[in-house]
């Protein structure tokens, strides 16, 4: 009844266990029955007999199977829910979610597909990252057991990353904050997740812009909280509305707004401020990208114009590094670091230390300002060209304009189109983006799509920009 493929992907070991475990829970195999010598089995399926003796220990060790002294190995009788027959129909009643888990499971998802990033937003430059200068900072402290590196330490991040991004932050954002501020999470969605339950009672209303970030609105709702739009419109965000309910939390990207680009005004901020100030309520301020800026120097943080302690700095290093660093920080105001250090250390949102010790040894040695620099130059010359491709060949249902800062453009369709069903014809063609539409929870849906060129160098842009302009003549049919 034991079939061996070799051709397959999981070890062979792997497949014995498996096929033997499920015959033995199905009750293909009954209890007290007498499994096949070591020998035996191996020479009838053709593979080593240590394969199938460290098959036989593994199932042992978890009570499948049981020795008899002298009898050899049969197999173990298990409870009798634990075995069904192969031809019943089981129809397992499991616990119900809770209320707030359905909210949880219920929550968009901006999903990339492998192979299909073309375009899509928030991915950078990976090819030119310098991974033979981050591997040799790795094995610099792989190679020694460091103890502060190896154990229960620094739940809030290792002090030289936290000072480091201390120190960055200063220098180039204008963030007022100590090391003793910044508290290293496993990126932006990890932030968002402890910042939405530290600071959100149910039902608490918090602003988020419209169009805005998914991820931002998922936290809140996932919080208990009462998602309000903040509309961002091109004459900038809409602050006054006398109908809008007081917010218990404000959050916004205020230096190269999600998805449009666009950067607040120093008047709206200052007013934005006082809002905050007039409620009693916390502002959550999303600087994910704002180091590519094209022309003239990046916009400081509005969080360095706070002074009544009330505004909380976030950003990650997956755009200017790799995505899949996980690597995020949070900067909070005094009252606030002993409480989401707990945090932190009770939902374990925190990064390996020796992620953390490399990147602070990557940010210490200029190697951090020297990429950002390169990609600065990089993206800004990836923006241009995508811009003259897509007016060349796109521009009968798209008009899609430059942007200073940033690492993706918003197009808007020209004609009355779904984004979702390009998005859909697109990827029929290999390429991706996001739908400007899913970018918006309570006001009217515009439809356009956002593009990411950062990752994509100019033969991938042009075969990109055909494929678009493929699924753009399928769907106007």
């Amino acid at each position: 009844m034991l079939t061996i493929e070799r051709s397959a992907s999981a070890p062979i070991h792997r497949q014995l266990y498996d096929s033997l475990r499920a015959k033995i829970l199905s009750g293909d195999i009954k209890p007290n029955t007498r499994v096949p010598a070591t020998r035996a089995l191996a020479q009838n399926l053709g593979i080593s007999r240590n394969t199938v003796l460290a098959t036989y220990d593994a199932l042992l060790a978890e009570g499948y199977l049981e020795s008899r002294l002298g009898s050899g190995t049969w197999v173990a009788t298990l409870p009798s829910d634990a075995v069904r027959s192969r031809n019943a129909v089981v129809r397992a009643k499991t616990p119900s979610l809770s209320r707030r888990g359905e909210v949880m499971v219920s929550q968009p998802r901006d999903r990339t597909i492998p192979n299909r990033i073309a375009f899509h937003p928030g991915y950078p430059e990976i090819k030119s990252f310098p991974f033979a200068t981050w591997a040799r900072l790795l094995k610099r402290h792989a190679r020694y057991a460091h103890e502060d590196l190896y154990g229960y330490h620094w739940v809030a991040g290792h002090p030289r990353l936290r000072a480091a991004i201390a120190e960055y932050l200063r220098v180039s954002r204008s963030v007022e904050c100590e090391p003793d501020h910044v508290v290293v999470v496993n990126g932006t969605q990890a932030a968002l997740d402890i910042l939405a339950r530290l600071l959100i009672d149910d039902g608490d209303v918090c602003w988020i812009e419209e169009p805005g970030y998914l991820g931002a609105h998922s936290a809140i709702r996932s919080a208990g909280g009462r998602p309000v739009p903040l509309p961002v419109l091109p004459g900038g965000w809409s602050l006054e509305d006398d109908n809008r309910a007081a917010p218990r939390l404000i959050f916004v990207t205020p230096s190269c707004q999600w998805p449009l680009g666009y950067v607040m005004r120093m008047e709206e901020r200052l007013r934005l401020l006082q809002i905050a100030e007039r409620h009693d309520a916390w502002v959550v301020e999303d600087d994910y990208d704002s180091e590519y800026r094209f022309r003239g120097r990046p916009i400081p943080a509005m969080q360095g114009l706070d002074k009544s302690g009330r505004v909380i700095y976030m950003g990650t290093f997956a755009k200017t590094l790799f995505p899949s660093l996980r690597i995020g920080f949070i900067v909070v105001p005094p009252q606030l670091t002993q409480g989401l250090k707990r945090v932190v250390s009770n939902t374990a949102h925190y990064p390996p230390l020796l992620l953390q010790v490399a990147l602070a040894d990557f940010m210490d040695e200029g190697f951090f300002a020297s990429h950002l620099k390169r990609m600065r130059k990089l993206y800004a010359g990836r923006q241009k060209f995508f811009i003259e491709q897509s007016r060349a060949h796109l521009a009968e249902w798209l008009t899609i304009a430059e942007s200073d800062a940033g690492m993706q453009l918003v197009g808007h369709l020209k004609k009355p189109l779904d984004d979702l069903e390009l998005l859909s014809a697109a990827q029929h063609q290999g390429v991706d983006f996001s739908p400007l539409s899913r970018q918006y929870s309570h006001l009217p849906r515009q439809h356009g799509a956002i593009f990411g060129y950062a990752g994509i160098d100019e033969k991938a842009t042009r075969i990109g920009i055909a494929a678009l302009k493929a699924a753009f003549i399928e769907i106007s049919r």
